[in-house]
């Protein structure tokens, strides 16, 4: 009696067969795929776009150029050499002596006058808008609406038309003429207001100042410990603002102030520049040049030492969700 034998079966692709084809096929898929990945991460180049900030960094870099050039250049070189090149002699540190040193260092009691209307107007500024925009921010009260709207008022109204009503006001409180009638003005901001207000909303969590409160920290301590390093960046960036606008205040500074002891830079170069009209005047132009080089030195130094709190999103993932 035989027995028969199975037959036999078909024989069986591997695991190694099996798992090889598709990680084959992906591999070939896998090309095209990462190479348009690639090409939609890669941000697109706009010709138009790049000759405009061409453009503008131009604009903005040709007057600096200009004006560090003839800063040193003398009196003479600066109507006989081409005004984007040096001249025959560098006189950039005369220059900057005799500025120092002209009409018994005026220049220097200018430059401290105008760093105490930076220090006190743009400073209380930058204070008064912390303090007002946290408090809009965060709390609620009744008119709360009328405020935001007169707030945005005062943003869309220039300083210069409120100049001479300003000038009026002080003149009736014989504040003219004193340094109060450009710091006092200083001091309201509007812009920093709102600046601050709308940061305020967004960089202190409410949460944050509720769990302050459980654990019995009065509303001045949550104020301090908690929510003023959140607003570190917009105070910084309020901070930079009112302190360009004052430095560089003009107009105010001209209407209220006759008394050239108590000029800022800004006025104090305009009369040496305005020297040269009157009868018998001597013509400075170099000097006003390099004063015009020291006026700017600190606000460029000024923003490279703040440029690193302009940081946002402080509370990120402060608090869980």
């Amino acid at each position: 009696m035989t027995t028969a034998t199975p037959a036999p079966t078909p024989a069986t692709p591997s695991a190694t067969h099996r798992s090889a084809a598709p990680r084959l096929r992906s591999t070939r898929g896998s090309g095209p795929a990462r190479t348009r990945t690639r090409s939609a991460d890669r941000p697109r180049r706009s010709v138009l776009l790049t000759v405009l900030t061409g453009v503008v960094l131009l604009y903005s870099l040709v007057p600096l150029v200009w004006l560090v050039v003839n800063a040193t250049k003398t009196q003479g070189d600066l109507f006989s050499s081409f005004g984007l090149w040096f001249g025959d002699s560098f006189a950039l540190f005369t220059n900057i002596g005799q500025t120092l040193t002209y009409d018994d260092a005026i220049f220097v009691r200018w430059l401290l006058n105008t760093v105490m209307y930076v220090v006190l107007g743009a400073g209380g500024a930058t204070a008064l808008a912390v303090l007002g925009g946290y408090g809009l921010a965060k709390f609620t009260f009744p008119g709360k609406r009328a405020v935001f709207a007169v707030v945005i008022g005062a943003v869309a109204v220039p300083g210069t038309a409120l100049a001479v009503p300003t000038f009026l006001m002080f003149s009736q409180l014989g504040l003219t003429n004193t340094p109060w009638s450009v710091i006092i003005p200083s001091l309201i901001s509007p812009f920093g207001l709102y600046l601050m207000w709308t940061f305020a909303a967004e960089a202190v969590p409410t949460e944050l100042m509720e769990a302050a409160r459980i654990d019995g920290a009065s509303e001045a301590r949550t104020f301090a410990q908690v929510c003023l390093p959140l607003l570190a960046p917009g105070i910084v960036t309020v901070l930079l603002f009112t302190m360009v606008a004052t430095w560089n205040n003009y107009f105010l500074p001209l209407i209220m102030l006759k008394d050239p002891d108590w000029y800022p830079l800004t006025l104090g170069l305009n009369a040496w520049n305005a020297q040269a009209a009157t009868a018998g005047g001597e013509a400075i132009f170099h000097l006003v040049i390099t004063g015009s080089v020291l006026t700017i030195v600190p606000l460029v130094v000024a923003f490279l030492l703040l440029q690193r709190y302009w940081q946002s999103g402080l509370s990120a993932g402060s608090v869980k969700e």
